[in-house]
């Protein structure tokens, strides 16, 4: 088959640069954006008499028949048409013959693949937004259920303060809600029309750009035609969005895989979200958080690799750009894999509170709160720091906790200890005491739920 674009050529292009430099394969998922785009390009170029207005409508019917075909399986794309583009161009002309060809006029395959691009990464952007909001409203659920939950916070992954397991689900709350925001925020430079910038100077034709704009539901429309075409900063701006909602999935995984070991069993995961050991029967692995934990790191190669193509390509359009498709479909594809199966994971995973209760009594997490008992007291925090850190060292001595030291022992550290510092340093009371708005207290996690709710509200 001739190139569409061969005029200029004596030769054939060498089968192996033609298997390199063709895109087919992984831009054919392209082809309802291209061929909706082309159907609005057509239209324009109809009813602004660049065309006959007969071409432009048979060129639109061409262009929904081949989209039907294509859906149905009655299309096989060809490496020699190179991509998604001249496929569709080369079946519309095989279709309705010569006028085929006019289709084309006023624009160029380079603002052509932006228009693509922008239109696919819009739809991907509504269904990930969709599927954020499922998780943070599980995340909710959960977060509901377990207000009066107490479990050990940590610090350097060891433990410091009790909080609620609740308060710890609603940390993550508010890291997904960020990502969301950040993917609505990365929609608004996506929703911009390239259409019309042609290779990289616009067109002599007068095209009507306002038009496809309406018609393909952009916002604005793209003021530099240089720009237009050589912009890829809302694929990386996407990845980078994609990154960051990975890591947040991650930090969850890999708290998953603490919690559900058997060194602490706060957790364990339904069966349908865990494997099997092909040698040990009495292993449950949490394969599924592990995949996530990994697959992040898929997502920031992806953020790399489109830095990179991009930092030394002059204006406008160079070939370069060809590798944004592969990067940007696999960071959508990882992401919502690790979404669809991340959100029923942790919808289904069993919570063990006396667990998690046991071990916030552990390991000291009211050496604080004695030590705040005190202040209050009259005593100034340093000296009641000191205090507290030689009970507990008091207490690691004898293989002891704070909740156990008879008054009169307390007493021989501080005679402003009285019979009130049990219900003061209890976990429970150091949860409740802490109430302020974003602590752990029942009543500020019920507070940050409720703004969780109205926030999903108007989301």
């Amino acid at each position: 088959m001739g190139k569409l674009w061969g005029g200029r050529f004596s030769k054939s292009t060498d089968k192996l640069v033609e298997d390199f430099h063709s895109s087919i394969s992984f831009d054919k998922r392209l082809y309802y954006f291209d061929i909706t785009g082309s159907i609005a390009h057509a239209r324009m170029l109809g009813d602004t008499g660049i065309i006959p207005k007969q071409d432009a409508d048979l060129i639109i019917k061409g262009l929904k028949e081949i989209i039907t075909e294509i859906e149905n399986g009655q299309v096989e794309f060809d490496v020699s048409a190179e991509d998604i583009h001249m496929n569709v161009e080369v079946l519309l002309t095989k279709k309705i013959g010569q006028v085929g060809k006019k289709l084309h006029t006023g624009r160029s395959r380079n603002d052509q693949v932006a228009l693509d691009a922008k239109m696919y990464l819009k739809t991907e952007i509504e269904i990930l937004a969709e599927m954020f909001k499922e998780l943070l409203n599980t995340v909710l659920d959960l977060s509901s259920g377990h207000l009066d939950t107490v479990m050990p916070g940590y610090t350097h992954l060891q433990r410091a303060q009790p909080v609620t397991f609740a308060h710890h689900l609603m940390a993550y709350f508010q890291m997904f809600s960020r990502d969301l925001d950040r993917l609505r925020d990365c929609g608004k430079r996506v929703n911009i029309l390239p259409l019309g910038a042609g290779a990289l100077a616009g067109t002599t034709f007068p095209i009507n750009r306002e038009q496809v704009s309406e018609e393909l539901g952009f916002s604005s429309i793209t003021l530099n035609s240089m720009d237009s075409v050589s912009d890829r900063d809302y694929v990386i701006e996407f990845i980078s969005c994609a990154s960051m909602a990975m890591m947040h999935l991650s930090r969850f995984c890999e708290e998953i895989i603490f919690w559900s070991s058997q060194e602490v069993r706060f957790i364990e995961l339904d069966d349908a979200y865990s494997t099997g050991s092909s040698i040990m029967p009495q292993k449950k692995n949490p394969d599924v958080a592990e995949l996530i934990r990994g697959k992040t790191g898929r997502v920031y190669g992806n953020l790399m690799t489109m830095l990179t193509v991009m930092k030394g390509i002059p204006l406008a359009y160079n070939k370069d750009m060809q590798e944004d498709k592969e990067s940007l479909f696999d960071s959508i594809d990882t992401l919502k894999k690790c979404l669809i199966v991340f959100t029923p994971m942790i919808a289904t995973m069993k919570i063990n509170r006396a667990n998690m209760l046991n071990a916030a009594k552990g390991g000291f997490t009211n050496a604080t709160d004695l030590a705040d008992y005190l202040v209050k007291k009259g005593l100034p925090f340093r000296d009641a720091h000191e205090v507290s850190g030689k009970l507990v060292a008091y207490c690691i001595s004898i293989s002891s906790d704070l909740d156990s030291i008879p008054l009169e022992k307390y007493k021989e550290f501080s005679d402003l200890i009285e019979d009130d510092i049990y219900e003061a340093i209890s976990v429970y009371t150091c949860v409740e005491k802490r109430n302020v708005i974003g602590g752990p207290a029942p009543d500020q996690v019920r507070y940050s739920i409720l703004k969780g709710k109205e926030y999903l509200a108007n989301n």
